[in-house]
């Protein structure tokens, strides 16, 4: 396993206990050492769940591994059935303790309990939490799911919703709302919000609706098989998606796919006079695959973005995303190292991210404006109001999200601009509070009248001097610098002129003209040469 400071995702028992805290009735006992005990932080602080998830941990310590780890983990198995009184079990390792080879399965299959236990075979040094999850909600519905008439009325189930998912609460709501008008009852949505109970009674929907395939698709697979139920391969995110995927339902029942769409205002608004000057944005998209493959969509077709860049962070999904990427003529990027992430984004300098909220860090450090649409997420992605990613509502939900970063973008654009203007400017407070505002003089903005203490020392030593840093430099008259050879220097009026340029573009017009400046030996950039090099690059 690679050690690194942010990750993608984590280890598969992650996933497993995504499963389990979605779920009501389940216990998930965890033979893990105490390092491993992290449920409690992920669920209830990022998610902001009004309850503990249902896992218990073995939680043995260095001691412990010269005695007998295996009755530990009987101990608490036993210990979790009779306090919680599940109706079923599911007992794995930890990464840890899997390198101890316990065999939680077999030592809970020996206690003999009143319910199903159900073990869990993940390797936790060849896959991660997405696999965890899909594969313990597979071996769930496997032991519990059997072939059984059909309802009177047509009926589905609702596959892959876990905890810790983006969205995934509000998605099962709108999903749920649009098959309602088309006159199908969902009978199970699972795992999220299910007991072991309602997944014996899945086989009697008469099809399934395959939400998030990262963690549902082997279990809809295993349910066409075991009871001949078809599965929806389209994810309803977008309008466009949305529209097929009740074409799709449609087909598999016979039933009529039109629907109200009154409350669907995105196609309006994205083709407004207000959203024109968004037409040609440069986007770049990263995060699991089903959310990015849908988002490169509604960028294309239904926003009118260009998608410069596309990828994944879960390997099973390249083949499809990779497919995808060439409808755009693109290669996609597929790795679970956001610094190779990071490169690709600085590189292309889209004027967008969509993204993780990794790549909302690396927006800020390249002063890229960032909207989130795919998990890891973190708690600001876990609202208190109503806000799905699919369906029609879902649609208007991302219109929102992604215009908005571009809109503020803008509005940030135009009071730089107008810095200079009473009301405006740094020092002149709330724009309501009239008395407060003043007037800026010419020695504001002049660096040249800075005491040598404002100064940061390391200007006076060639060996540390970062233009970068202070990229206004000192002037003439103020304090002599001598700069590495080769380096170039930005002009006080260069520098000023470069802040009127749009954030989101600016660090991608610094590059450029620093590249000008140094091909031509040219080491104090002035506004004459930012406009030259604006000339050069705009042929």
């Amino acid at each position: 396993m690679k050690l690194t400071l942010w990750t993608y995702e984590g280890p598969p028992h992650v996933g497993a206990m995504r499963v389990a805290t979605g779920m009501t009735g389940l216990h998930y006992v965890l033979h893990a050492p105490q390092g491993d005990t992290y449920a409690d932080l992920l669920f209830t602080m990022i998610e902001r769940r009004n309850h503990r998830p249902p896992v218990t941990f073995t939680t043995f310590q260095a001691r412990d591994l010269g005695g007998d780890t295996a009755n530990l983990f009987k101990a608490s198995a036993r210990d979790a059935y009779d306090r919680f009184q599940p109706q079923a079990m599911i007992v794995g390792a930890s990464c840890t303790a899997e390198l101890i080879q316990d065999d939680p399965g077999g030592l809970a299959e020996a206690l003999d309990l009143p319910i199903p236990v159900i073990p869990l075979e993940l390797p936790s040094y060849q896959r991660k939490e997405n696999f965890g999850a899909d594969e313990t909600f597979f071996q769930i519905v496997k032991a519990l799911a059997k072939p059984m008439p059909r309802t009177d009325a047509v009926t589905c189930n609702l596959l892959g919703a876990t905890g810790l998912g983006f969205r995934h609460r509000d998605d099962v709501t709108e999903v749920t709302r649009l098959l309602a008008l088309m006159g199908i009852t969902v009978n199970v949505a699972a795992p999220l919000g299910s007991s072991p109970a309602d997944i014996a009674r899945m086989g009697q929907a008469h099809f399934n609706v395959l939400l998030y395939p990262e963690t549902g698709e082997t279990a809809a697979r295993h349910l066409e098989r075991a009871c001949g139920q078809p599965y929806t391969k389209t994810v309803p995110i977008g309008v466009g998606a949305t529209r097929e995927f009740l074409r799709e339902v449609s087909g598999l029942t016979g039933l009529p796919a039109t629907v109200d769409e009154s409350g669907l205002r995105a196609p309006w608004w994205s083709a407004s006079v207000d959203s024109t000057y968004l037409t040609g944005k440069r986007v770049f998209i990263f995060g699991d695959a089903t959310h990015v493959m849908a988002a490169a969509r509604i960028a294309h077709a239904e926003v009118g973005f260009e998608v410069v860049g596309m990828g994944c962070f879960n390997r099973e999904f390249a083949r499809p995303l990779r497919a995808a990427a060439k409808g755009y003529g693109l290669e996609a990027l597929i790795t679970d190292d956001y610094l190779e992430v990071e490169e690709e984004i600085a590189r292309l300098q889209p004027e967008l991210i969509l993204g993780t909220q990794m790549e909302r860090h690396i927006g800020k450090r390249l002063g890229i404006p960032c909207a989130v649409i795919s998990s890891p997420v973190h708690v600001q992605d876990f609202p208190a109001r109503y806000s799905p990613q699919m369906g029609f509502e879902g649609a208007n939900v991302i219109f929102d999200t992604w215009i908005h970063p571009l809109v503020m973008g803008l509005e940030e654009h135009l009071l730089t601009m107008f810095r200079e203007d009473f009301e405006f400017h740094d020092e002149a407070g709330p724009s309501h509070h009239g008395a407060k505002a003043m007037a800026r003089t010419e020695a504001d903005d002049d660096l040249s009248v800075l005491p040598m203490a404002d100064w940061p020392p390391e200007w006076t030593d060639e060996r540390d001097a970062d233009p970068r840093d202070y990229p206004a430099g000192p002037q003439s008259g103020s304090i002599p610098v001598v700069m590495p050879s080769g380096a170039v220097v930005w002009m006080p009026d260069a520098e000023r002129e470069l802040k009127k340029i749009p954030f989101f573009v600016r660090g991608k017009a610094r590059r450029n003209t620093e590249k000008y400046a140094a091909d031509r030996g040219v080491q104090q950039i002035t506004v004459d040469t930012l406009y030259e090099a604006k000339a050069h690059y705009a042929r």
